[in-house]
């Protein structure tokens, strides 16, 4: 066997493996490897678009905290002025029913302190006829008694 001949064989076959190599096994494998890069670049753009997604999300959901937060601070804020606007109307109103009470019950007061007044005036002045007549012994009579009790009564 001559080495030359065994080297020009082989050769040969090298050659006709590459040729067949490049001409059936590289094209699957190129499309393989360009269909996996296609993926993967899909794949890392989707995931740059879901992290700027998520960043949006997640300044919308800040934003609209912000503005809950807000609003609910403004709710309070307006109810805590209503009830203390009510709480004002209801001392006003308690207030001046009391005065309106006070008024009424003074009044009351000073018409039974005027009853009380006019009925012990009748009384003195009775006590103070009999207590004539008595001095007197006699009984004075009707349009004189009443003409007393009259400037009695004016008296006290």
């Amino acid at each position: 066997m001559n080495i030359n001949a065994t080297l020009l064989g082989q050769t040969i076959m090298f050659i006709m493996f590459v040729w067949f190599c490049m001409k059936f096994v590289w094209p699957p494998v190129m499309g393989a490897l360009e269909a996996r890069k296609k993926q993967i670049a899909d794949g890392l753009a989707a995931a740059e678009r879901s992290k700027h997604d998520l960043e949006l999300a997640q300044a919308r959901s800040r934003d609209t905290l912000r503005e809950a937060r807000e609003k609910a601070t403004d709710t309070i804020g307006a109810a805590e002025r209503q009830a203390a606007h009510i709480l004002e109307e209801a001392r006003g109103e308690a207030t001046r029913l009391i005065n309106h009470a006070r008024e009424v019950a003074e009044g009351e007061a000073g018409a039974a302190a005027q009853r009380a007044k006019e009925a012990l005036r009748d009384q003195v002045a009775q006590l103070a006829v009999a207590g004539a007549a008595k001095i007197l012994r006699r009984e004075v009579d009707a349009k004189v008694h009443a003409d007393l009790l009259a400037a009695l009564k004016a008296e006290l």
